[in-house]
């Protein structure tokens, strides 16, 4: 084929890695549809959004200064809240990461004295220190402002530990639980919204006013629905992730009931100012550009995990989701079991990328991680993680979690070039 042969000549895949994606990918057909018609559903969603808040090119509009009657800034908010199925939303360009929100949400609700629980294991790496389970004492931490934590650990299927999670609300006054939507740097299942729905109902059954808090990073638009649509509290992440669309160059949201919600623009601002204030400084039409092809290019991402999956394991690989698994977040786990074919496989992904496909990917001491941590990432915004990109701990079992893909075509030349690195070891 005409196609193959260019892919042969120009990237250097063999003939075995191009069968075997040809092979992988008619074994995805019924997969395929599925997630094109939840994307069909979450694009009417986003649309209605507009029309019901008459979206217009004056939305767009820089403010500077206080940003005072920043309209473009308080419709985005407007229609964040129906699409995340909640009371009111924030969204801002200065969040600057998942954690960054996350950590708002924390400090927003929380004070001395107060508990708060992780409900699902380990919280994600780089929210270690903002709780205060590691780092320095006296660096700013919950622990400093005296919240007191606890941590229940999942059972070993991955699920949430319903006994332990009883005990803990009936014999402690807890403030704040926190789900971690997505598995992070684990090997269980993404939750559902479904499912954090029914784990919300579950608290709220025992402790009626203990808040609910969902780290819903890597989960945004997998589904029709969001985990506020089914009680959560609160509910945050990143526009350098799946809302943004790959357009948004920074911002993070956080969506739930209006009274946290205020809470949460007081942390962002000061208090007493909270939405009121704060320069759009002229994101606002990536950041509408962006909530406009979410659907779409999370579509994308989906796509590309589930063949990922498929060729992985085709390769002899432990995979997590399994091919033609609904999925509930846009990341792909392999476990490889050797620290040699995770760095094998994140370089084949750089290669894949549309942006620094040259550079050669090395483990080394990243911020906020406890281990070395790989990181594949040629991305047109710094750290976005929905597009093309691949990281790994370098820790036993060895395994490497595959994310984003603003067009199935070109993840699938990532997968392609991980896929042969891995065969010529």
């Amino acid at each position: 084929m005409k196609k193959q042969k260019f892919i042969r000549e120009n990237f250097g895949i063999s003939d075995g890695v191009l069968n075997l994606v040809d092979l992988s990918e008619k074994k995805l057909l019924v997969q395929f549809k599925r997630v094109e018609e939840i994307a069909e559903i979450n694009q009417l969603r986003v649309m209605k959004a507009f029309s019901d808040n008459r979206g217009s090119a004056s939305h767009f509009a820089a403010t500077t200064g206080y940003g005072y009657d920043d309209i473009g800034r308080d419709m985005l908010d407007k229609g964040y809240a129906p699409i995340f199925g909640a009371e009111d939303a924030r969204v801002r360009h200065n969040f600057i990461s998942g954690t960054h929100t996350i950590s708002r949400a924390l400090y927003a609700v929380l004070r001395p004295s107060d508990i708060l629980v992780s409900i699902t294991g380990k919280p994600y790496d780089t929210l270690e220190e903002v709780i205060g389970i590691s780092g320095e004492d006296g660096n700013g931490s919950l622990k400093d402002f005296g919240v007191r934590y606890m941590e229940i650990p999942l059972k070993s299927n991955g699920s949430p530990n319903l006994e332990e999670i009883k005990f803990t609300l009936t014999h402690t006054n807890v403030k704040a639980v926190t789900i971690q939507r997505s598995k992070g740097y684990g090997w269980r299942p993404t939750y559902s919204a479904k499912e954090i729905g029914e784990l919300i109902e579950f608290v709220k059954e025992l402790s009626p006013e203990t808040i609910c808090i969902v780290d819903n990073c890597y989960g945004e638009f997998v589904e029709t629905e969001e985990p506020t649509a089914y009680g959560a509290d609160l509910a945050a992440g990143s526009l350098i992730k799946n809302p943004g669309g790959g357009l948004a160059p920074t911002g993070g949201y956080i969506a739930g009931k209006k009274k946290y919600i205020e809470l949460c623009a007081y942390r962002l601002t000061s208090v007493g100012i909270g939405k009121e204030c704060g320069a759009s400084l002229g994101f606002n039409r990536q950041m509408y550009q962006g909530l406009f092809l979410a659907p779409h290019v999370v579509a994308q991402a989906i796509k590309s995990a589930a063949l990922c999956a498929e060729v992985f394991e085709n390769l002899g690989f432990e995979v997590s989701p399994e091919p033609n698994a609904i999925r509930h977040d846009i990341i792909q786990s392999v476990k490889f079991g050797d620290p040699e074919k995770v760095i094998a496989f994140c370089r084949g992904i750089q290669k894949g990328a549309p942006v620094d496909s040259f550079v050669m990917p090395e483990p080394w001491d990243m911020p906020g991680y406890q281990d070395q941590v790989i990181m594949a990432a040629g991305a047109f915004v710094q750290g976005a993680s929905i597009e093309l990109s691949a990281d790994a701990p370098i820790k036993p079992p060895y395994i490497a979690y595959m994310q984003g893909g603003l067009t199935y075509e070109s993840a699938k030349l990532g997968i392609m070039m991980a896929a042969e690195n891995i065969m010529k070891l």
